[in-house]
């Protein structure tokens, strides 16, 4: 895999129709992302991960056969910035707004 770091890819995966609490599909999700040795964010409402656009959409595409194994519909939101060369980014862009404010943000 490429060692690029210029994609920022937040994404939030859930399958439809199985209930108000998915917390074991999405722990399914959390797993394959952990194991990707990929440096990642979760947040409550989806996660981010850092990489080149190669490693990120096979870790999306992952996910996604993950549970279409056992879902009949799946929601997926994906939103990507991606900046040559960059990298560090994950944590780079909340250090420089702290900066710019002089004081530490809630993570």
């Amino acid at each position: 895999m490429a060692t690029d770091r210029s994609v920022l890819l937040e994404f939030s995966i859930a399958p439809t129709g199985k209930g108000e609490s998915l917390s074991s599909y999405i722990s399914r999700i959390v797993d394959i992302v952990d194991r990707s040795g990929l440096d990642y964010r979760l947040t409550s409402m989806g996660t981010i991960l850092e990489g080149s656009w190669d490693e990120c959409m096979a870790i999306v595409t992952r996910c996604f056969r993950e549970l279409e194994r056992d879902c009949g519909r799946i929601s997926l939101n994906l939103k990507v910035d991606y900046r040559a060369g960059a990298s560090g980014r994950l944590e780079g862009k909340i250090e420089s707004v702290e900066q710019r404010l002089g004081h530490p943000v809630k993570r």
